[in-house]
């Protein structure tokens, strides 16, 4: 009887104007797990509320419920964008605002989709399926966010935020998505812990099981060296935004890194950031591209450097990585930013964006059958900013890639959080893959990532920086790297059908007389 009564108390709370406006700090709460705060613990948190605060109501309540927890959500965690829009796309105050508004509530329209679809599901099942329905429609709205819509914006997928605990340990075997499953369905089942005693050892030994389960993996080296050590530096030049790419500061900007590479000519690797060279190859080839060149082979180092590129046709523009040495090679980037780097949505966003003043880019996708670029002797898997979100980047490259790089340049959001969420997500792919990372960047956090995804060497933020350190090259391939998500998203499709089939079934039965 108290736990009826409990159980209805709960239901209508969650029903009321209360669950909507708990809803916003629910999605705070969940974009405090991630860095830099780092509270991981809170995702389960916010899993848990937002998976109860559905059960009761209908379809359109809940999907508007999930609309208010994604404006908390998105609001607070990627509320960076403004900077990049106000400060760097030229945008005025208003258009900013209004910018940034509609980018949260865009985003914010998957976990009201997730609402959505959860309730018009759970409302007719029992409670012995409803641990596994939230999770998986959860995850598989999180896969279409990450990969789909307008080219993937994976920012804030749960399992980012798990990094530093027994979770993490799933990553080299499932992926983010199988991983954020296992997570939500934690959220779930403690949940469901409310419907009976018996209901709770049942759930309570699962989730301890999970939790043990992850931390056991967590201690297995799935890939392993193929050769010996490398010595690697990384710049990091913290070149203003505002101040790279005006004519007149270019020889001082080359200058810096110029300045920062002749201490570390003792590495077989120096990486600089994302267009660290702020002028077409054509323009600086003879006079900075070839001398740099010829001074790094006299030292027996590789450059990896990062400029843009024109391609043979006078419309074709790439966002390039360039390793100057004794084996040139280069790296035109293949995932493109969206409205960053290329225009979807054609021609509205255009016109859009042409009437509010903004300036930005317009490059093209380098493909996917280009040549890995070679260091050090050893071929590597490049990436270029916002290319290290996407998974399937990183892991197309293998097994021949024997370590990963990145060059970003986040200045363009400022001394935000933008900069520590994106080396969270840089981590992740030095985990699925089992590789090193070394990752340059000109302002933000440039680091040496271990292939257990730990930092083995960390630059301040928005200081100019040189880090150095030994890696290794590295061969195998974890279960991921050869599997990809396709079994994690297939299994959790197979679920939700079972699931269906079962409640209509049962629905068949209560209507038999």
């Amino acid at each position: 009887m108290p736990e009826t009564v409990f159980n209805h108390n709960l239901s209508a709370f969650f029903k009321g104007f209360y669950g909507d406006l708990l809803a916003p700090a629910a999605g705070i709460a969940m974009a405090l797990a991630f860095a830099p705060f780092d509270h991981a613990y809170l995702a389960f948190v916010a899993l848990a509320f937002i998976f109860a605060s559905w059960e009761e109501l209908t379809p359109a309540r809940a999907a508007f419920r999930g609309f208010l927890f994604g404006l908390g959500l998105f609001g607070f965690g990627v509320s960076w964008v403004f900077v990049s829009v106000r400060v760097y796309g030229g945008a005025d105050l208003l258009s900013s605002v209004l910018i940034t508004l509609l980018f949260v509530s865009v985003w914010s329209l998957f976990p009201a989709l997730t609402g959505y679809l959860t309730s018009a599901i759970v409302r007719r099942s029992d409670h012995a399926i409803n641990s596994l329905i939230p999770p998986g429609i959860w995850i598989l709205v999180e896969y279409i966010r990450g990969n789909w819509f307008l080219n993937g914006f994976p920012w804030l997928q749960i399992a980012y935020s798990q990094l530093a605990t027994p979770f993490s340990g799933y990553i080299p075997i499932i992926g983010v998505y199988g991983t954020g499953f296992l997570m939500a369905l934690s959220a779930g089942l403690a949940l469901q812990c409310r419907h009976g005693k018996r209901r709770i050892v049942t759930n309570l030994t699962l989730i301890t099981v999970l939790f043990a389960s992850g931390a056991l993996c967590k201690n297995i080296a799935w890939t392993h060296s193929i050769g010996e050590s490398i010595r690697v530096s990384l710049l990091q030049g913290n070149i203003p935004q505002e101040q790279k790419w005006a004519p007149e500061n270019r020889n001082a900007t080359l200058r810096k890194y110029r300045d920062l590479t002749e201490k570390h000519w003792d590495s077989d690797i120096i990486v600089w950031p994302e267009t660290s060279i702020p002028a077409y190859y054509s323009e600086v080839k003879e006079s900075f591209i070839e001398p740099l060149e010829r001074e790094a082979v006299e030292h027996d180092s590789d450059i990896i450097v990062s400029l843009p590129m024109k391609g043979d046709q006078p419309h074709v523009k790439y966002n390039s990585v360039l390793v100057l040495g004794k084996q040139r090679s280069i790296y035109h980037k293949n995932h493109l930013l969206p409205f960053g780097e290329y225009l979807p949505l054609q021609p509205l966003s255009g016109k859009i964006l042409a009437f509010l003043n903004m300036r930005l880019g317009h490059f093209t996708p380098g493909g996917d059958n280009q040549t890995l670029p070679i260091a050090a002797g050893y071929p590597f898997a490049a990436s270029i900013c916002y290319e290290d979100a996407i998974s399937s980047e990183a892991r197309k490259k293998l097994p021949n890639a024997a370590f990963l790089v990145n060059v970003t340049n986040d200045a363009w959001f400022g001394q935000s959080i933008e900069p520590f969420q994106h080396l969270q997500i840089a981590r992740m792919r030095a985990l699925e893959t089992g590789r090193y990372l070394l990752r340059a960047t000109n302002t933000g956090v440039t680091a040496i990532v271990s292939p257990m995804g730990g930092i083995v060497k960390q630059a301040i933020p928005f200081e100019t920086a040189a880090i150095s350190g030994i890696i290794e090259p590295m061969g195998g391939l974890t279960p991921y790297a050869k599997t990809g998500d396709t079994p994690a998203i297939s299994i959790l499709i197979a679920l939700l059908y079972l699931s269906e089939i079962k409640i209509r079934h049962r629905g068949a039965r209560q209507r038999t007389p």
